[in-house]
């Protein structure tokens, strides 16, 4: 790994490691004004550019010394959440079922590095269904909620009661 401290990105390492916080979401504008430079044309069309990256990235380096790893990044909307990974996820259950409301939907597929569409696949339901659960337009029901347990258990999904 190189010297990151020589890197453009180091700034938003060390404005990230300041934070201290679990979860930061920025604007790409955001991200640029920290770096004090336009991020390259890639950031902006390619989401493989945000992957968390253990070489071979520089600006991956950059977040991840800092704890952190690039999660829900929207190119339409220029926007990105970093988020410390390992964070645990409360969840209310009924009759001893959890309830998988949209955040915690959202934050399996993250788990996962799943784009809803492959999620969507796994699951075996349409892409759409995936959206309307991670908008709260609906919570799964029944044998989808038994399947989203599932795959959470086998994938160490940190989630408790």
């Amino acid at each position: 790994m190189s010297d990151i401290s020589t890197s453009k990105y180091y700034p938003l390492q060390e404005y990230l490691r300041q934070s201290g916080a679990d979860e930061i979401a920025m604007t790409f504008a955001e991200v640029e004004e920290i770096l004090g430079a336009s991020l390259p044309r890639t950031a902006r069309v390619q989401r493989a550019w945000w992957s968390n990256r253990s070489s071979g990235a520089v600006q991956a380096n950059a977040w991840m010394l800092a704890g952190y790893h690039a999660e829900e990044v929207d190119i339409a909307d220029e926007r990105v959440t970093f988020r410390r990974p390992g964070q645990v996820y409360e969840v209310r259950r009924i009759d001893g079922e959890p309830v998988w409301d949209a955040t915690l939907v959202k934050a399996l597929r993250h788990h996962l590095d799943l784009t809803q569409s492959e999620f969507a696949k796994k699951l075996g339901v349409r892409q759409s269904t995936i959206s309307e659960w991670e908008t709260g337009v609906y919570e799964p029901r029944g044998a989808s909620t038994t399947l989203l347990s599932i795959v959470a258990e086998q994938n160490q999904f940190p989630y408790t009661a």
